[in-house]
């Protein structure tokens, strides 16, 4: 056996002591810790293409298109618009809403999504929808 070309047993890459990879970390997860979310939503407050992206879905009242998503973003790159919607639904600040009838297919503002809109722009937070609101069971 060639020991440059085959490496002896223990010099071998070894995946018993090396770290997993963090792949619920970054800006791809919504954190639980409330210092953690403090410190993602400056992630997205800072990025240009993803604050402008949050803020027009949210004021948007149906949601926007693929199109209107290149328009808001005011580039013509597809990739920089996929980059864009992706981390937003992975964190959970849009959702994609399908339309069977031949209508567009829109992106969609999540309440929390709408919180974190409203914490980034500066606005008050939303009052919740009555839909959204539990209302106490009354016993029968």
């Amino acid at each position: 056996m060639n020991p440059l070309i085959y490496p002896k047993p223990q010099e071998r890459l070894s995946t018993k002591n090396s770290r997993p990879p963090n792949v619920k970390g970054g800006i791809w997860v919504w954190p639980t810790d409330p210092k953690t979310q403090r410190r993602t939503l400056r992630k997205v407050s800072r990025s240009p293409q993803l604050s402008t992206l949050l803020k027009a879905i949210a004021g948007s009242s149906e949601g926007l298109s693929n199109p209107e998503v290149g328009e808001v973003l005011g580039n013509d790159s597809g990739w920089l618009a996929i980059w864009a919607v992706r981390q937003l639904l992975s964190l959970g600040f849009v959702t994609y809403k399908t339309d069977l009838f031949g209508e567009p297919s829109r992106y969609v503002i999540t309440d929390l999504g709408k919180r974190a809109a409203a914490i980034i722009s500066g606005q008050p937070m939303p009052k919740p929808e009555p839909s959204q609101l539990t209302l106490p069971q009354q016993k029968v």
